[in-house]
């Protein structure tokens, strides 16, 4: 995907008449595809003052990749399918969910063009194990080092 970007620190100056002091600063963020007449999207950010154009175009268009998955997870691995009545059986069902969708992004990514080749043929593909604290103990769980 490509685009023309154009940045601006702007005030918004909405029902200032309200307030003491007007609004901070923000990011105006300006997208015109080059072949469209006129720009086609703005986005206000209030991210710090200091943040490149390339980085701020990034984060803006995470949303998209973030958009994206969500879809995938309702769509492709039943996000959506869950008919329980309370939080717990949501939360279990989600977190597979979300589970299966890592594996799956894992095994993606051991294949071309949006893997790194290299990785597929050592098989060096690992994730670092979480660590407990050592005085950690489980929810649910008896005996005599129970934390409260």
């Amino acid at each position: 995907m490509r685009s023309r970007f154009a940045a601006l620190r702007v005030r918004v100056a909405h029902r200032d008449y309200w307030r003491s002091e007007p609004h901070p600063e923000q990011w105006l963020l300006i997208e015109w595809p080059a072949i469209e007449k006129e720009p086609t999207k703005y986005w206000l950010s209030n991210l710090p003052a200091s943040i490149s154009l390339r980085n701020l175009v990034a984060i803006t268009k995470l949303r998209w990749r973030i958009e994206r998955d969500y879809e995938e997870l309702k769509q492709e691995l039943g996000l959506g399918h869950f008919e329980g009545r309370n939080w717990r059986g949501f939360h279990h069902h989600a977190t597979l969910v979300i589970a299966a969708y890592g594996f799956l992004v894992q095994e993606r990514c051991l294949f071309p063009p949006s893997g790194n080749s290299s990785l597929l043929q050592t098989g060096d593909i690992r994730f670092p194990l979480p660590s407990l604290p050592p005085a950690f103990t489980p929810r649910g769980a008896t005996g005599k080092n129970r934390t409260t």
